[in-house]
């Protein structure tokens, strides 16, 4: 299994300065990929931008959103982003998408968080169409320049209709920020969707979990402050998951192993630099 860091794009009031000098030393200390974790109404980097800089900052590790909230963007505007992302990075970039659930990071008119799974269904259409350097309805060129490769999806949720979107549209899955007991159902319920649907090979399986190698406290009430909006209990469930110290760390890794992740993504819970070489000092 693969072992990647997210970056600190989604930490409260994060330094946004930090964000290439976070990706040059994850791609130095050996790490698989960098992630970045996606809202819109919170004080973060947009995992857009988070992901550019990283781009830019780096030459080999890879770069996958986890997970972006798809709906909240209109797609034509989205594809051309992802699509600029992925080729400063040299083709590095995984879109990982997911549908949203907080009304607030619905702030684009006419984009609000009902049907999002049906509009997410049109939208891959819009992205693939302008990556294939199609001229979009209401355009007059390409969005993308030539050559401009299909970005490749990954999807989140935790419902049938996500595993199906899997099968159907994607490279692979990306689990919630649950222990890995939960996750393992939708493996399985995605490797079972990739199946039926007659697909080669497996699906490419992500797995994310917070950590924190400093204050523990710290780290959870750093979690529960991101997830607060969707409610008490959903805050306190999560953030009571952050694999914080080292036993911690290992055990996760040990369990999502165990359920067959392909790579497990270690988002960080502060944007204190030194995390990433003790990080890299015990799982690599």
């Amino acid at each position: 299994m693969k072992i990647g860091i997210g970056l600190p794009n989604q930490v409260r009031d994060v330094r946004a300065s930090v964000i290439p000098e976070w990706a040059r030393e994850a791609e130095r200390a050996g790490f698989s990929t960098l992630g970045s974790v996606g809202r819109v109404a919170y004080p973060g980097v947009m995992d857009t931008v988070a992901l550019a800089a990283a781009a830019g900052a780096t030459s080999t590790i890879g770069l996958i959103s986890n997970v972006l909230l798809g709906p909240v963007w209109p797609a034509a505007l989205l594809a051309k982003e992802a699509a600029g992302i992925d080729g400063v990075s040299g083709g590095r970039l995984s879109l990982g998408i997911g549908l949203g659930g907080r009304p607030d990071d619905f702030l684009a008119p006419g984009l609000g968080p009902r049907g999002t799974g049906k509009r997410l269904d049109e939208d891959i259409e819009v992205y693939r169409s302008a990556w294939r350097g199609e001229v979009l309805p209401g355009t007059d060129n390409a969005m993308v320049p030539a050559g401009t490769r299909e970005v490749p999806l990954l999807f989140g949720g935790m419902v049938q209709a996500s595993f199906d979107r899997v099968a159907r549209s994607g490279e692979g899955y990306i689990g919630g920020s649950v222990p890995p007991a939960m996750v393992a159902p939708a493996f399985d319920g995605v490797r079972a969707a990739w199946k039926e649907a007659g697909r080669e090979g497996a699906p490419r399986l992500v797995a994310i979990a917070y950590f924190t190698l400093g204050d523990a406290d710290a780290g959870r009430a750093s979690v529960h402050d991101y997830y607060a909006s969707a409610g008490a209990d959903i805050a306190a469930f999560i953030s009571s998951g952050v694999s914080a110290g080292a036993a911690a760390i290992k055990a996760t890794i040990e369990e999502f192993a165990a359920i067959g992740a392909d790579e497990l993504i270690l988002n960080p819970t502060s944007d204190t630099t030194d995390q990433i070489a003790r990080l890299a000092d015990l799982v690599l």
